[in-house]
């Protein structure tokens, strides 16, 4: 059973790296508004098909937390999205992949700051390896750069990607006791609602376009692949090992992205992209065994 959820935690974290390769391929094909509005149709039409009968049947309970679900939606999947499509047409996807290994030290400051969540030297030790790492790649190696505020500007959007997604993770901890399908379903939907405003800015300033061939198959890929598949695989996977252990293989999410952006871009790994990889998730994983030995 072990071997079966690690493969299936391989294939979630493979997709969610896989969608920065998309956004990057976007560009000129699909606008990045408008990849966030098709990509949660897409997986909406699915939901529909899959959640839809458990939805009916958790609907009262759905119905009490409306609020929750939509700023599930516009902040976890619009406002990350949205963000991260845009910050590909600014900075390489081996950046956008790398920085989102600042999402782990980000939930545990937030938890600290609203919760009082209890720390240990390693965690600090950690996560500030893991800050480094990140302010490494945001300034693109030269961390002089930061004190002039010079940091290129699609890292800066996807440094706020990476807040929003941190955040999303935080207040999952009020979800109420529904069933998977509809803790999937709901967020979308919002997801698909939020994101029109979005679109509507972005044709408002010349810049919507709509998807080509290309761009109805990369919709297809986010969609489908990276929202869907992906999902299911990681609730497989924590499944078979739980939650503590399957959260660890989030950290490959940064190493994939950046395996497929050197195989399917072309993209260049520099020094400083190795040097921000070994501080992220060096770091990463000393916060995980402090945490561990507190346990």
């Amino acid at each position: 059973m072990a071997k079966k959820s690690y493969l299936f935690l391989l294939i979630a974290t493979l997709s969610w790296g896989g969608n920065a390769i998309a956004g990057k391929l976007a560009a000129g094909h699909i606008s990045p508004m408008a990849l966030t509005f098709c990509r949660w149709a897409f997986a909406m039409a699915v939901l529909v098909v899959v959640s839809g009968p458990q939805l009916r049947k958790d609907w009262p309970v759905v119905r009490q937390h409306l609020p929750l679900f939509l700023a599930y939606g516009a902040i976890g999947y619009t406002a990350f999205n949205a963000l991260m499509y845009t910050a590909l047409h600014h900075t390489t996807a081996i950046n956008v992949a790398i920085v989102q290994a600042g999402i782990p030290m980000l939930i545990f400051v937030i938890n600290f700051a609203l919760f009082s969540t209890r720390v240990t030297f390693p965690q600090i030790i950690g996560f500030s390896l893991t800050l480094l790492g990140v302010a490494v790649v945001a300034s693109h190696g030269d961390l002089k750069s930061l004190l002039t505020l010079g940091v290129n500007y699609g890292d800066l959007l996807m440094l706020v990607a990476v807040a929003c997604y941190a955040v999303y993770t935080v207040i999952l901890r009020y979800k109420p006791p529904i069933s998977w399908k509809s803790l999937m379903a709901m967020p979308a939907l919002a997801a698909l609602v939020t994101s029109l405003p979005l679109l509507w800015w972005e044709d408002w300033n010349g810049a919507l376009l709509w998807p080509d061939a290309q761009g109805w198959l990369i919709t297809l890929y986010a969609g489908v692949v990276s929202s869907l598949l992906a999902q299911v695989a990681f609730i497989i996977g924590v499944e078979g090992i739980g939650p503590n252990r399957a959260g660890l293989f989030i950290n490959l999410v940064p190493v994939f992205g950046t395996l497929l952006s050197i195989a399917i871009l072309g993209e260049t790994l520099h020094a400083y992209h190795l040097a921000a990889l070994a501080l992220s998730l060096g770091g990463i994983a000393i916060a995980e065994r402090g945490k561990a030995k507190t346990a």
